[in-house]
């Protein structure tokens, strides 16, 4: 960071150096020319009040806001002072100069209704400038040079500006979907492992008043339970720290999907898992979505619908083989919902999941009894969003 600070600072230097010497041209030029044209000592007054406002130009860096009012304010004095005294017009080319510098650099990085105030005081000054060239019928190649200068500057700061603001803006929407994911993710591994904790330690307690032989069994699942928790907290951790891992590169099986079916299987809860003949295939997102509608499905029947006591989980392939298709269905008592409407992420975080890969996400109560969760991810729009990625 030090040697990137020198760097900008002789950057900053060499710029100041060039527009030095670019002044001291304008200046030698303008008097040159009205020496020649006017004669006498009429090139003193306008070569003076250009230097000055030059000079803030040059030190603008300390305060742009101050220094760009300093120079406005001279170039209004110029201008009245020159035309009440017959001098030649003003403001002159070195001024111009200087005052587009001035402008530019205050549109460039003041907010925006300063900005805005230094830009219309520039534009005010060229205004007086047209005024008295079109009232006298003097200077008008000065007063449109004046207002070139002042476009110039306009568009000078502008660009910039806008480019800053427009990465600031991509800058933030990367930022969001960054936190989107990884609050996802957190959701996902912290609800998940954390109800098959309780529901173990809850099978624990009706074990050891019951069967006392058998709680140790109990206390090594819960063990095992959390040994899977930390696990994958570190994992989602190390999203947090490693910037190059987008966490995508984990892929999720039948075999995995059947593994989970198997944690929520049993305790007062029956999981049936139908899946297609042979291999997926699927894209990584489809594969990884699918897991995620199941494990937040089941996590949430667990959490908000104990009495339900046989879950469906059925996998299909359209037709067309364009898209998987996965539904959820328990046997949840009529008024019973899994899937609270206040104060939960999980369904707001399992529709952005399924919406961004194209999918639907259909969430309601069966007719009769329990509720069914309908996902489907088309197959060819994940694959194009994983070759994007």
């Amino acid at each position: 960071m030090k040697g990137r600070g020198s760097l900008s600072g002789w950057v900053g230097f060499a710029v100041d150096a060039g527009l030095g010497v670019g002044f001291a041209a304008a200046l030698a030029f303008q008097a040159y020319r009205l020496a020649d044209s006017w004669g006498g000592a009429y090139w003193q007054f306008g070569c003076v009040a250009g230097a000055v406002v030059c000079g803030l130009a040059l030190v603008r860096r300390r305060g742009r806001l101050w220094a760009a009012i300093a120079g406005l304010a001279v170039a209004a004095v110029a201008l009245v002072v020159a035309r009440l005294a017959g001098l030649p017009s003003e403001p002159g080319p070195a001024m111009a100069l200087g005052l587009s510098v001035l402008v530019g650099s205050a549109v460039r990085v003041l907010p925006a209704w300063r900005a805005g105030a230094v830009a219309a005081g520039g534009g005010a000054v060229v205004a007086g400038g047209l005024l008295a060239a079109f009232v006298f019928s003097t200077g008008s190649v000065v007063a449109v040079l004046n207002g070139a200068a002042w476009l110039a500057a306009l568009v000078a700061g502008l660009g910039p500006r806008l480019l800053t603001a427009r990465r600031r803006a991509m800058a933030e929407r990367v930022r969001r979907n960054e936190r989107l994911e990884l609050a996802r993710e957190l959701h996902d591994v912290v609800a998940h492992h954390i109800t098959s904790i309780v529901l173990q330690a809850q099978a624990g307690q009706l074990l050891a008043r019951k069967q006392p032989h058998t709680a140790e069994g109990s206390l090594a699942d819960i063990e095992a339970a959390g040994s899977d928790a930390l696990a994958a907290t570190r994992r989602v951790v190390g999203l947090l720290r490693d910037a190059t891992d987008n966490g995508n590169d984990k892929t999720h099986s039948a075999e995995q999907l059947g593994e989970l079916v198997k944690r929520f299987d049993g305790h007062g809860l029956v999981v049936r898992l139908s899946l297609p003949d042979g291999e997926s295939g699927w894209p990584p997102e489809v594969a990884r979505t699918l897991y995620r509608v199941v494990q937040e499905s089941l996590t949430n029947i667990s959490r908000h619908a104990p009495n339900a006591r046989h879950v469906t989980v059925t996998v299909t392939v359209a037709r067309d083989q364009d898209a998987v298709r996965v539904q959820v269905v328990d046997d949840a008592p009529p008024g019973v919902t899994p899937y609270p409407h206040r104060g939960g992420y999980g369904l707001i975080g399992m529709r952005e999941r399924v919406e961004a890969l194209g999918g639907t996400l259909s969430v309601g109560p069966r007719r009769g009894a329990g509720w069914s969760v309908l996902a489907t991810l088309p197959i060819s729009t994940a694959a194009s969003v994983s070759g994007r990625r």
